[in-house]
């Protein structure tokens, strides 16, 4: 039998926040998508939305009070009683059922900034994983310099702005980019 844990793993996180600053904004929403590494979906983690006070609410600026409000997250942000430390523990768990410690890369778009977040509030998760990351912005960005490819006709997003449906669209595009500009492995 195959063990969950076989290498390699590919560990897909995104965070909704209330701002780009780590000292002062804070982690609004977590999900997690296990994948293989030909990006096939091996486990996936509902979303996690982290409990805030109101006056944090109105604090963030308008871009996040206009998207996090049209995608239904504040309405879930004052229903959540969830802490930071139980949204942690629950996707660490999750993790550990499906990966080896520090073998598994980040991965996401522009996921160097969240693992910043995730060094600050949940440094626990950040610390199991791999040192290494998958940024699918940066693939995205070498496409466009390499092939000369206008962002119109590079994969399109929805741009939901919720954890889990951006999960699924960066796994779908860097399928996209693998399959269409990296060449194919010898047989």
């Amino acid at each position: 039998m195959e063990s969950l844990k076989q290498w390699p793993r590919l560990v897909w996180i995104d965070l909704e926040m209330s701002g780009l600053n780590v000292q002062r904004d804070k982690i609004l929403e977590i999900a997690c998508v296990i994948t293989d590494s030909d990006l096939n979906i091996v486990a996936m983690k509902e979303p996690i939305v982290v409990g805030q006070n109101q006056g944090l609410i109105e604090e963030m600026d308008q871009w996040n009070i206009l998207h996090h409000t049209q995608s239904g997250l504040i309405d879930e942000l004052r229903k959540s009683s969830c802490t930071i430390e139980e949204a942690e523990r629950e996707i660490l768990l999750f993790v550990k059922e499906y990966c080896e410690p520090e073998k598994s890369p980040l991965c996401g778009n522009s996921v160097w900034m969240d693992r910043f977040f995730l060094q600050t509030y949940m440094p626990l998760l950040e610390q199991y994983l791999y040192y290494r990351i998958i940024d699918v912005s940066t693939v995205k960005q070498l496409v466009n310099f390499w092939y000369g490819m206008p962002d119109k006709e590079l994969y399109k997003k929805r741009n939901a702005h919720r954890a889990l449906d951006d999960i699924k669209e960066s796994i779908e595009e860097l399928k996209f980019y693998r399959d269409n500009f990296f060449i194919k492995k010898r047989s």
